[in-house]
């Protein structure tokens, strides 16, 4: 038996907390609707070793946190749990101000729920959050209200959010380690460059014999590093500010997504993700009944390639014109002919947006084992690289300290 903290609401409206004793989720979920609470949270209790519960320390450190794409996940989870279970919206949003664990946050549902009191729709009020909810959230909760389906479509949304989150997340996760030993192989090698080798270069510039080649442009270099440092950081700090200023102008960026998509190995993974996205926001949007051409440009807004979201456009133009989606999207390269022939078949079958989804979670499959594969390369190449650089200045060290042992004394 494992105990379950919950959060729950009684037949009244009231929140109520707790613990109790259960097998797994599903238990705790049956005892608390067996008392006639509607289950809004339920996890594992945790504690540390002071005996309190972990979250008291999360509430602590909230006031000085941005809400989160975790917070909002959490948010349109639980208001799809409460509205599916016949609360109101009103009432259901006064729940979730007292379970949020983001002060920030609280008070953004707090004045959701104000605009809401004072007669406006949900998506309104949302609206006014842009860095909170998207326009793509936005439009989802604006179809769900138009077809009296809202919480159907929080529950997708709640999917989508969830799924596109633990996404980018895997990716990160996955790139920690080689950033890692990036990160520790440079430091080490300045280190050397900069305070182990400047002693040898004392004891050797005493000598009259040669030293070989590769000892002298290695001390060279060294010495360049150590004497110039100010001025190599300096330029370099010039460079990525100017570079960085550079990319963010629209042509910059599009140039720098240009280059993205035609990088060796790296320009796949990103079309993989790109195709992952554009058909996990269409179809989450077809299935809660988002008019595919307002779909279509909420879908290039999200796009994080700018090259890709161009294309969009014109697809866009060609739906509106009449044409069936798969056809403008066969003639982008991007787009896999697997995927081409999954929306096809969608089209044909009325299932457009279950399609999409599937194709969504092929290549987001795809695009896990690619990292997978890249890590697993980068990570003995980094290696190797470093090898090759350390055992460099090593050898080049040796062979100066031999050529002392052959001097004439």
């Amino acid at each position: 038996m494992s105990t379950y903290s919950y959060k729950a609401t009684d037949p009244a409206g009231k929140l109520v907390t707790g613990t109790l004793e259960a097998a797994e989720e599903k238990e705790a979920v049956a005892s608390l609707q067996g008392m006639k609470y509607i289950p809004i949270r339920i996890s594992l209790a945790k504690r540390n070793r002071m005996g309190l519960d972990v979250d008291l320390s999360k509430r602590v450190a909230s006031f000085f946190k941005r809400v989160s794409t975790k917070d909002v996940v959490v948010f349109t989870q639980d208001l799809s749990t409460l509205l599916e279970a016949g609360v109101p919206v009103d009432r259901a949003l006064s729940i979730l101000i007292d379970v949020a664990e983001n002060d920030r946050f609280k008070d953004v549902i707090k004045d959701v729920l104000k605009n809401i009191q004072g007669g406006s729709y949900l998506s309104n009020a949302l609206a006014r959050y842009p860095r909170v909810f998207s326009s793509f959230y936005v439009s989802m909760v604006r179809a769900g209200e138009a077809g009296g389906v809202l919480d159907d479509v929080l529950k997708r949304l709640g999917t989508f959010l969830e799924s596109s989150q633990d996404f980018k997340d895997y990716i990160k996760s996955a790139m920690v380690y080689p950033i890692f030993l990036v990160f520790v192989g440079g430091i080490s090698i300045i280190i050397l460059l900069t305070f182990v080798l400047p002693k040898f270069a004392v004891i050797f510039s005493d000598l009259r014999q040669a030293i070989p080649l590769s000892t002298r442009v290695l001390l060279g270099f060294s010495a360049v590093l150590k004497t110039y440092w100010p001025i190599i950081l300096g330029g370099s700090g010039v460079v990525y500010f100017f570079l960085r200023r550079y990319f963010k102008t629209p042509a910059g960026s599009l140039k720098l997504d240009h280059y993205k998509l035609h990088f060796p190995i790296a320009g796949e993974l990103v079309k993989k993700i790109e195709v992952a996205r554009f058909a996990r926001t269409l179809g989450t949007l077809s299935q809660s009944g988002v008019p595919i051409l307002q779909a279509l440009h909420l879908v290039k807004d999200i796009i994080g390639n700018q090259v890709i979201a161009g294309t969009l456009g014109k697809v866009y133009n060609r739906v509106k014109e009449g044409e069936k989606l798969s056809r403008p999207l066969s003639e982008i390269d991007v787009f896999p002919s697997l995927a081409i022939q999954m929306i096809t078949v969608g089209e044909e079958t009325g299932k457009l947006g279950e399609m999409l989804l599937r194709v969504a979670e092929n290549y987001e499959k795809v695009a896990r084992d690619t990292v997978r594969r890249l890590v697993s390369f980068l990570e003995p190449a980094m290696i190797l690289c470093m090898g090759v650089v350390v055992g460099f200045i090593v050898i080049s060290m040796m062979m100066a300290i031999f050529s002392m042992n052959e001097m004439p004394f």
